[in-house]
């Protein structure tokens, strides 16, 4: 049985919980998709089990580990679901939310120390610890930020698209 959550805000107003947006795997659309069979096949085959079926479609959850661009989804796949073989980035970044400890004066850089591209960066600023910068064009969005965040401040948001062309 899946949890909804609602927030305050939302439940005063008589408004349900937002859906989550579907992140794909690497190489998978939205529209390819349509093609997808639900088998599952891909889920079995993810090493870091980051896919799930949500609605009977792949979708990807980085609050349990991190893409590593295998490709064991994509050759596991009967359909052609898969657009594109040799994908080492996605099309969103990590997004660091304002709830984060050190934008709130507590020492903390564990999404610096869990990136593999070093795309997150801390900089120095007086009279509290250093603050976290993501370079987007470092930045592959493996997820394995989001996870490790203590506070869920780790998300990721569409690629700036002026950023994703540099």
């Amino acid at each position: 049985m899946a949890v909804t959550t609602i927030s305050r805000r939302n439940l005063l107003f008589g408004r349900g919980a937002s859906e989550p947006e579907r992140i794909c795997p690497p190489g998978v659309t939205l529209e390819s998709l349509a093609a997808c069979t639900g088998c599952g096949r891909c889920v079995d085959a993810c090493p870091t089990n980051i896919i799930d079926l949500a609605a009977n479609r792949p979708s990807l959850d980085f609050s349990v580990g991190e893409c590593t661009f295998c490709g064991d989804c994509r050759r596991a796949c009967p359909e052609p679901v898969f657009q594109s073989a040799d994908v080492t980035r996605f099309a969103h970044v990590a997004a660091i939310a304002d709830h984060c400890l050190a934008k709130n004066n507590v020492a903390c850089q564990s999404c610096r120390d869990s990136c593999p591209e070093e795309a997150i960066r801390f900089q120095p600023r007086t009279g509290g610890p250093f603050l976290p910068v993501v370079n987007e064009n470092a930045c592959s969005g493996c997820g394995a930020c989001v996870g490790i965040c203590p506070v869920g401040a780790v998300q990721v948001a569409a690629r700036n698209r002026e950023g994703a062309h540099a």
